[in-house]
Formats: C-alpha cells, structure tokens, sequence
C-alpha cells in the first residue's frame, strides 16, 4: 500500500522549512525538525497515547507477506563489504557508513522495501557521540597514533537507523535431568615423603529430575541485519524499547537506514535460541541443587508476536593497512563498541622497553 498524493503533499510540507524552504532534518534528543541553514524548527506531531501493537506472528505468516505496507527509498550497494543502505538521491558521491569505501551515486536506485512499525529516535547527537568515541579511543593501548586523531571531526560519523525485530511469546517447558548434591568426605593419602596425610573430597551424588518452567519472554530483540558484527550489537544492549513510537520519515530525515537482511521466519527461528538460553536458566533453579544435568526438553511457544523497528547508532569505518576497523554508538546511551588495530611499532617499543628494565633490574639486584 503506497501513500497517496494528499499524504505526499503534507509530508513534504512538514519536512520543509517555513522561512527558506530547505528540507528540514531530525534533531536528536527532541521532537522537532530543524534547518541547517536558518536554524528554523518544526515541531513533530504526536499522538496522545502511544499504543504499541504487536502483530500476531502465525496469522501474519499464514497470509501473503506482499501485503505489508512498503515504502519507496533511495538505495546504494557498496561494491567492498556488500551492505544495502539508504542515500540522499540528491548527492552524487558517498562513503559507505561501513567500510568506508568511496562510491559514486550512478550506481544508486530506487526500490520498494518493508515499513517498519515503530522508530527509537536518536537521543544523542553527533558531538556527544564524538566525546564518548574519544574517551573510548583514549582507553586503547598501543592503538595507531593516526586513529587518535581519527576522531577530530563529527563528519567521521554516520547517524544509521538498524533494522531489528523483536519478539514477545509464554513458553511451556517439560524436562528430565538430574540433580547433584556436592558431598564432602575425608580421605587417608601418602605424600610424596610416604608420610600419611588427609584431605577432603568432594563428590556429587545424582538423582533423576523432571519438571515443567513457564517463562515470559518481552521483546526478544535479533538484529536483521547481517552487516556487523552481532557481538558488537548486542553489547550496546540493553535498549528503552519501551520508548519507541510509531514511525514516521520525519525522525529519518538527515540520517540513514540500512535494509534488513533477515526475514521473519528467520529471525524468528533465532529468536526462539535466544529464549532457549532463558529456559535453560529456569530449568537449571527448578532442578536446584549444587550442580544440575538437563537431558531433554520440550518447550512449547504460545501466542508468538512481533514488531518490525529502527534502532539509531552513530557509525564510522576505519582502514588501517587495507583492513577496515567498525566503531558503532548506541545513539540512545552512548556505549561505545568496535574492533581495534593494533600498532606493531608501538609493541614491538614496548617490548624493547620491557627487556631494557628487566636487564637493569637484574644488573642492580644480581
């Protein structure tokens, strides 16, 4: 389902500065649009009351996925790392947010992809992120001396709108195991003089277990994106998903979005792994004891739902010797992840320092 001409119309009109008629951009951390030239803002309607409406997973799946209201967007595949992002169609050259790999816009293209339901707006802007990048970097030893100085501008980052979706289901769960008592005994030995000694041992006795956990599981959050590093992304969790709100090209104006990778069937799939890790954990507190066994479980997943949403970060790819380095900031808190170079030169002084010390150590002492 694609908006009419009437809703075009007042969307561009909302996204257009009253004073010069510039496009107008997000500014994180409010609820306004602001021009970069005149500094005038428009303010972004809101709703009352928010109700956040998850959709029913089996229905959605049992009907035809085309049906899903899509959007039209602007998009560039970087011939280096493979990602699919949003562009502004009016540039006509861009480095990709991440690998920093410069391409030129003739090879972008309009296409029609899914409308995410709900948005978390960026909290924090480019300059606050720039500090927490800094004070990161700062915490690096024996990183390249240039990438210190990487962080000298704002334009080094790229505000990027990540696909996810989340889940929410009740789970019942059937199991069989065993539970471990720790027992402590005292035992006779000979040490290595064949003098007789004693010590304590401890052993686990094991009784068969079997039970049934129910657990609720809340916005189960997978990346649908293949496009950096899951480990990375997770470690900006957790997220105040409580505070998305429904979406709107208004808080996308001025930065980008990435197109998901992952389908539903898919992510729902990983989904039910990361709530397997939970279930686990229940299990283990029902079965009690000191040490437990789990040998089957059979877990049923009743009345699953999900949402499909943007999650904001500030991102920047760095090249070191032709090895491209990703730093991502969760633009809600500020926690900062990446993957680092290392200096060979700054090692290998370091080293060289720490054998002359030893060196003069051994000659004062020796």
């Amino acid at each position: 389902m694609n908006p009419s001409q009437d809703e075009v119309t007042v969307l561009k009109n909302e996204m257009s500065c009253k004073n010069c008629g510039a496009l107008l951009t997000f500014k994180p951390g409010t609820l306004k649009l602001v021009c970069q030239y005149c500094k005038a803002e428009n303010d972004i309607k809101q709703e009352d009351k928010i109700e956040i409406v998850e959709n029913d997973l089996e229905e959605f799946l049992a009907k035809h996925v085309e049906e899903k209201e899509k959007i039209v967007v602007t998009t560039i595949k970087c011939d280096a790392c493979g990602a699919t992002s949003t562009v502004n169609p009016k540039i006509t050259a861009d480095k990709c947010p991440f690998c920093a790999t410069t391409f030129v816009l003739k090879n972008g293209s309009s296409s029609s992809v899914y409308k995410p339901q709900y948005v978390l707006p960026f909290k924090i802007d480019d300059k606050a992120a720039l500090g927490n990048f800094r004070l990161w970097l700062k915490k690096l030893w024996f990183a390249p001396s240039e990438l210190k100085h990487y962080a000298d501008r704002a334009d080094r980052l790229s505000g990027m709108y990540l696909p996810f979706w989340t889940f929410d289901c009740q789970t019942e769960s059937s199991y069989t195991g065993e539970q471990g008592i720790d027992h402590t005994r005292e035992e006779s030995y000979r040490d290595d003089k064949g003098n007789s000694q004693t010590r304590s041992v401890t052993y686990t006795s094991w009784s068969s277990v079997s039970g049934h956990v129910s657990d609720t599981f809340d916005d189960i959050l997978i990346e649908a994106s293949h496009t950096l590093p899951k480990p990375q992304l997770r470690s900006l969790e957790p997220w105040d998903l409580k505070n998305v709100i429904p979406y709107s090209d208004q808080y996308l104006s001025g930065f980008r979005t990435e197109n998901f990778q992952v389908d539903l069937p898919n992510a729902y799939v990983e989904g039910k792994q990361r709530m397997q890790e939970a279930i686990t954990h229940t299990i283990q507190g029902d079965i009690g004891g000191d040490r437990q066994r789990i040998h089957s479980v059979n877990t049923t997943y009743n009345k699953p739902t999900f949402k499909y949403i943007l999650l904001p970060v500030w991102i920047s790819a760095y090249q070191y010797q032709k090895k491209v380095y990703q730093f991502i900031i969760n633009a809600r808190t500020g926690e900062v992840q990446g993957t680092r170079p290392y200096s060979a030169g700054k090692i290998a002084l370091a080293v060289i320092g720490g054998i002359i010390v030893a060196i003069i150590l051994y000659s004062l002492f020796s």
